[in-house]
C-alpha cells in the first residue's frame, strides 16, 4: 500500500470538536493540579509549565524543524533509531513530550545533540486551540511524526488544515482502542483519517486502521526492534550475571510492572521459594514500571517478609547477594543490565489487563521471556516471539490472587536451564530477524515527500 492523501477525509466535526475544547478548559486547573501533586515526589513537575499551553519558550528558536512526538519512556527510546537516522542526515528535530519522565530519557540519549543545537526538547501542549496554535505560529516544523498511539485531536485536524503533514509512526492499534475510537461514530474515525498517513507496525494494526476508513497506511514493522541496547549496561549486566552463576545463583527479572502484579508475583515468588525444589535458592529482580512507586513496592517486600535490597544502595553484586531473595531495581534506563542480568525475563504489564510492556528488548538481550495472558499491546510481537521459541505464556486467571500457575511455569523453567538457554539463543536470532523498520519508514515518508513537492 501507498501513501495517498485525499481531502475528503479528515474533516473536523464541528459540533463534537466544540464541546472536546469546552471540556478542556473546564477541565484545565485540574490538569495544573495534577502536575502540583505529582510534584510531591518530583518538583521538576512544575518546570516549563508554561510550554504546555504553548508559550515561553526560551531562544533561539529553530524553524523547519522535523517534529517529532514521543509521549512518554517507551515512545521515547522507540523513537532513538529514526532520530539518529534525521541527525546523521543533518536534519533538526523538535522533540516534544508529555510527561516528565519522557524528557527525562531524551535528554539522556540525545545529550550532544541537544547541547549542539540539532535537537530542541519542550512539552507538547495541552490539545486546546490558543495554545496548539502558538506552539505551531512559533516553530513551524516542516514534518511532523506521532509515535505508536498519539492522536490529539486540536493538533491533528489543525495540522491538517494548514497543509503540515502528520504522520503516526511505528503506529499501533490494539482491538479495544480500536472499538473505544469507533463508539466515538464519524468523529472518531475523522480523527486517524485526518493523518496524512499511518505507518502501522503489523497487518493487526493496519487493519484496524482500515476498519476506522483510513486508506493512506503502509506497514512499516517495529521500531522497537532497532533500537541499540546501552554497550555499557549490557556489559555491567554481564558481569553480574557471571558473579551469580559463580555462587550458583539464577536470575528473573520481573520487568516494568504494574499496579497490583507485584503483589502477585511476590507471592508467587514466596511460594517458589518454600517449595525447596532449588540447591540454590533462585533471586527475584524486581522493577516497578513507574519510579513514583518504588517506595510503595519496598513496602509490599518488606511486607512479604522478603529479604532484599535496593538498586540504588550498591553499584554491584553485594556481598550479602546469598542471604538476598529480592533485590528492588529503583533506577531508570537501567533495564539492559537487568535484562543481561537475568536469565529469565518476567514481562510487566501482561499479568493484569494492562496490555503488556516491551519484551523486545529483553530479547534483544539474549533473555527468555515469561508472558500472561494480557499482550494486546504487543499483540503481533508476541506471537512471533512464541513461535520463535523465544517466549512462553503462563495460563490462568491471576486476578484471583491465588497465583499457582505464575509459581510453577515459574520452576518449570528454572529447574530446565538447557531450555532457558535454547530460549536465550532463539530470543537473540527473534529480535535480529525483525529489524529494519527504521529505514522502511524513512522510505516511506521520503516517497510521500518527493509526491507533495
Amino acid at each position: 500500500m501507498s501513501l495517498t492523501t485525499n481531502s475528503e477525509y479528515g474533516a473536523r466535526p464541528r459540533i463534537w470538536f466544540a464541546v472536546y475544547q469546552l471540556l478542556w478548559h473546564l477541565l484545565l486547573p485540574l490538569a495544573f493540579i495534577r502536575l502540583a501533586w505529582r510534584a510531591r515526589h518530583a518538583f521538576s513537575y512544575l518546570h516549563h509549565i508554561p510550554e504546555r499551553l504553548g508559550f515561553a519558550y526560551s531562544k533561539p528558536i529553530t524553524q523547519g524543524s522535523i517534529w517529532i512526538h514521543a509521549v512518554s519512556v517507551g515512545e521515547t527510546r522507540a523513537a532513538q533509531p529514526l532520530i539518529d537516522a534525521y541527525l546523521a542526515r543533518g536534519e533538526s528535530i523538535l522533540l516534544t513530550h508529555m510527561t516528565l519522565n519522557g524528557r527525562r530519557t531524551g535528554k539522556q540519549l540525545f545529550a550532544q545533540a541537544i547541547a549542539s543545537g540539532q535537537i530542541r526538547q519542550v512539552y507538547l501542549p495541552y490539545d486546546i486551540c490558543w495554545a496548539v496554535e502558538h506552539f505551531l505560529k512559533t516553530f513551524k516544523p516542516k514534518l511532523g511524526l506521532f509515535m505508536e498511539t498519539e492522536a490529539w485531536p486540536t493538533i491533528v485536524f489543525r495540522c491538517k488544515e494548514i497543509g503540515l503533514p502528520l504522520f503516526l509512526v511505528n503506529a499501533r492499534l490494539s482491538e479495544r482502542s480500536a472499538r473505544r475510537v469507533n463508539r466515538f461514530g464519524k468523529a472518531g474515525r475523522a480523527l486517524f483519517q485526518a493523518f496524512a498517513g499511518i505507518l502501522a507496525q503489523t497487518e493487526f494494526d493496519a487493519q484496524r486502521y482500515q476498519s476506522l476508513g483510513v486508506k493512506n497506511i503502509v506497514i512499516t514493522g517495529n521500531l522497537k526492534f532497532d533500537v541499540p541496547l546501552d554497550a555499557a549496561l549490557v556489559k555491567q549486566g554481564k558481569v553480574w550475571h557471571q558473579d551469580l552463576h559463580a555462587n550458583q545463583r539464577l536470575m528473573v527479572c520481573a520487568a516494568s510492572t504494574r499496579d497490583g502484579e507485584e503483589a502477585i508475583i511476590l507471592k508467587a515468588w514466596k511460594d517458589l521459594l518454600l517449595s525447596n525444589a532449588f540447591e540454590v535458592a533462585p533471586l527475584l529482580c524486581l522493577v516497578p514500571r513507574h519510579p513514583e512507586r518504588f517506595t510503595e513496592v519496598a513496602d509490599q517486600i518488606n511486607a512479604a517478609s522478603l529479604k532484599f535490597r535496593r538498586r540504588s544502595e550498591w553499584l554491584g553484586i553485594p556481598n550479602e547477594c546469598a542471604i538476598l531473595e529480592v533485590i528492588l531495581g529503583d533506577s531508570m534506563g537501567e533495564m539492559p543490565l537487568y535484562y543481561s542480568a537475568s536469565d529469565l525475563v518476567l514481562m510487566g504489564g501482561s499479568l493484569l489487563p494492562f496490555g503488556g510492556q516491551n519484551l523486545i528488548e529483553a530479547c534483544a538481550a539474549g533473555c527468555p521471556v515469561l508472558l500472561g495472558e494480557h499482550t494486546y499491546n504487543f499483540q503481533q510481537a508476541t506471537l512471533d516471539a512464541i513461535t520463535a521459541g523465544a517466549a512462553k505464556r503462563v495460563h490462568g486467571d491471576l486476578l484471583l490472587g491465588e497465583p499457582v500457575a505464575l509459581m510453577e511455569a515459574l520452576k518449570e523453567l528454572l529447574l530446565h536451564t538447557a531450555e532457558l538457554a535454547k530460549m536465550s539463543v532463539a530470543a537473540k536470532a527473534y529480535s535480529v530477524e525483525h529489524q529494519g523498520a527504521t529505514k522502511k519508514i524513512l522510505d516511506a515518508l521520503d516517497l510521500q515527500n518527493t509526491s507533495l513537492n
